[in-house]
């Protein structure tokens, strides 16, 4: 089951009962030369000695053992060392349920996704929801390809974004939206604009954050850093996953990552890949990164593979 219809089933068989889910041949800068800002030896590199703590991660992860065994996940998580999690799902959990689980595990979860129609029809009781489980951020993290196709699809989230996080903001909790590859191609509608330039425009900063998937960004041969620049301190969250290189390779993600990325490879564990992280993070007071979420959409080994960017992260200094 892919993300979309994750999330989709997800939520809506547990907002019933205020309880949500969620589910659901270019080549790329950041594979140029060594020239390239993401690329080590870059001149333009910034460096200093920091570290990343907390560690989180994005529970989608490890969807699998959480539909069978939801306590016990949580558990394991905790004991690979994350203190935060975004939560993909609650699994028929009640939010009080999910808020004691967390706090027996020592954990917290600033951060959840929830789909499209949850933030049009089901907002109010997801923002209780989401006060009850701890929540500071509520991220939505796909819009439908049927509205993006159509005559003012991009516009119209913008609007349902904004009054969203308008609402959000009243209960004391950020809106925010996240990112595959898809926003980052031209879209004739928009003048030739980029989709996610446009939501960047057309939202209030003050409203509706950015959760910047770091990998998705760079497989549609964009710089993190030039919109960590040009729109400093908008991407509180981030998505850490890594992709391996490999033209060679038949993309099973053309849905995330639109019809005009053809950059073969595949995720994997951070570390394992192509992305320089260094670089990325030393740059991340600029971004106004506070929550780092690892995933990883495909793991082979769930819990082997967050243990192995776990580590990497642990150990990473910038």
């Amino acid at each position: 089951m892919n993300r979309r219809t994750f999330l989709g089933s997800s939520i809506a068989a547990s907002l019933s009962s205020v309880y949500f889910e969620w589910a659901a041949a270019a080549k790329p800068s950041w594979a140029a030369d060594s020239t390239h800002p993401l690329e080590p030896g870059a001149a333009n590199a910034p460096q200093a000695e920091h570290s990343i703590n907390p560690i989180g991660l994005q529970l989608y992860t490890v969807r699998a053992a959480m539909k069978t065994d939801f306590a016990g996940t949580i558990a394991k998580v905790a004991a690979t060392g994350y203190k935060e999690v975004e939560f993909a799902g609650y699994f028929d959990h009640s939010p009080k349920d999910v808020r004691e689980l967390l706090d027996k595990n020592g954990l917290v979860s600033p951060s959840c996704h929830v789909d499209y129609p949850t933030v049009q029809d089901k907002w109010p009781e997801t923002l209780e929801a989401a006060k009850i489980v701890g929540h500071s951020y509520i991220i939505c993290p796909w819009i439908d390809e049927k509205q993006r196709a159509q005559a003012g699809g991009w516009k119209r989230a913008a609007e349902l974004f904004n009054k969203a996080g308008e609402e959000s903001k009243k209960a004391g909790i950020q809106f925010g939206y996240h990112n595959h590859s898809f926003e980052f191609q031209d879209d004739k509608s928009l003048g030739g604009k980029l989709p996610y330039d446009f939501l960047l425009a057309e939202t209030d900063p003050k409203l509706v954050a950015m959760e910047m998937d770091l990998c998705w960004i760079s497989v549609a041969g964009k710089d993190p850093l030039t919109y960590f620049e040009r729109y400093p301190g908008r991407f509180p969250c981030v998505h850490v996953k890594d992709w391996v290189k490999d033209a060679s390779s038949n993309s099973g993600y053309q849905g995330a990552m639109g019809q005009t990325v053809k950059y073969g490879g595949h995720m994997a564990d951070v570390g394992q890949g192509s992305i320089n992280w260094k670089n990325l993070f030393a740059n991340d007071g600029r971004a106004g990164i506070k929550h780092y979420f690892v995933e990883n959409d495909d793991p082979k080994s769930a819990f082997d593979d967050i243990k192995i960017s776990y580590n990497y992260l642990r150990d990473l200094k910038f």
